[in-house]
Order: structure tokens, then C-alpha cells, then sequence
């Protein structure tokens, strides 16, 4: 089962694909372009990710489950900056994140209470009191490209009690792999909405720091 410990990286490919490049970029296989292409028919158009600032080892992929758990399960590897989606037959949707900054990270068990597309923000008061300029956003942010929950949020719950922290889309891809958000868990736009297709509302889910 799962320990503490991060875990050891794994996965695999197959099959043999065209790629695009460009000078100093990385090789982009054209699955992985077409995974990542713009979404023009959601509410608020996504434009395409630019994968090409995003290190290859966050790109989504299909792996072997590493991680203990049975299918159905999120887990949230903070060291190593993924996120697993546990399939059956022993295999996992792997993707890259950004996470909270050192000293608003949350670990632990809990679970997916619920989900929103293109959720109304709301930053939490003491966030506000921190970051005088958001006080505009206390009642809430509408929906958009520009609202820092993207296009859909996953709300995590320990009992009955919110977490006050998400899973939520991200436009910026240089922040995946990194540590800089206040706690929330961050994907690209695209792997976001991958994610809240096949997360169940209840859904176990275990955030190792």
C-alpha cells in the first residue's frame, strides 16, 4: 500500500508516432499534440496547451500503477509533482501538477465530494486578508479563462468537513511541476477536464507530502 515515501517513477510506450519539433523545444509526439489542441467548443474557448514549456514527464500518459490502491482512486504524489487516476487492470492515467507552496500544503486521506465546470471562485478570507487586492473576489469570481479554478474544480472533503482545497484547471504551463500555488492542486486545462471525466463524486483520494 501506499507509504509516505514518494514513489518510484514508472511507465511505457509502445506505439511508434509521428513527432513536431522545433529548435530547443522537446520531441511532441502528435497524440500528445492532439491531447493537448484547443477546446473551441467549452463555454469559454480553451486555446491550446503550450506543452512545449511543460517538462515531457508531465505530460499526460497511461502507466503502470504504482501506487497500492485499487482502481478508482486519486493520488496526489507531491514530491514528484503527479497525479494518478488508479484504472482497472492494474494501470493508472499519470499527470503533472503544480502544488501548494511550502507551508500551505495539505496531505492526507479524504475524498471527491463533488466536482463544478467552470466553478464561481471564492478565495478564503484569510487568503484575503493576506492579499488585500483580492477583496473585489470575497462574494466570488465568475467563471472564465481568467478565474484561477479554470474550467473545472474538484472539491476534496475529509468527512464532512471541506478541505478548502481543489483540483482545479491551469492555463499557465510553466507552473506544472513547480511548487507555487496556495495549497491547491493544478493541472493543465485539458488534463483537468480528462480528470473530472472519469472521477466519481465520493471518490477515495490520498495527497502524500
Amino acid at each position: 500500500m501506499l507509504g509516505a515515501t514518494s514513489f518510484a517513477l514508472a511507465g511505457c510506450t509502445t506505439t511508434k508516432t509521428s513527432v513536431i519539433s522545433t529548435p530547443g523545444s522537446p520531441v511532441i509526439p502528435s497524440e500528445t499534440l492532439s491531447m493537448y489542441a484547443a477546446l473551441p467548443n467549452e463555454r469559454f474557448p480553451i486555446p491550446t496547451a503550450q506543452i512545449e514549456l511543460v517538462d515531457p514527464i508531465y505530460w499526460r500518459q497511461e502507466v503502470e500503477n504504482i501506487t497500492g490502491e485499487e482502481a478508482g482512486v486519486v493520488i496526489v504524489d507531491t514530491p514528484n509533482r503527479f497525479l494518478y487516476w488508479t484504472m482497472e487492470g492494474g494501470r493508472a492515467m499519470r499527470y503533472g501538477v503544480g502544488i501548494g507552496r511550502e507551508g500551505f500544503a495539505w496531505g492526507g486521506r479524504g475524498h471527491i465530494a463533488y466536482g463544478r465546470e467552470w466553478p464561481i471562485w471564492t478565495p478564503p478570507s484569510d487568503m484575503v486578508d493576506r492579499e488585500p487586492e483580492l477583496e473585489i473576489y470575497r462574494n466570488g469570481m465568475e467563471p472564465g479563462l481568467k478565474n484561477p479554478l479554470g474550467p473545472r474544480a474538484l472539491y476534496i472533503h475529509q468527512g464532512n468537513t471541506d478541505t478548502l482545497y481543489r483540483l482545479h484547471g491551469n492555463m499557465d504551463a510553466r507552473s506544472i511541476g513547480q511548487e507555487v500555488s496556495s495549497g491547491c492542486v493544478r493541472l493543465l486545462h485539458q488534463d483537468m477536464i480528462d480528470l473530472y471525466e472519469r472521477v466519481k463524486w465520493g471518490a477515495p483520494i490520498v495527497v502524500i507530502q
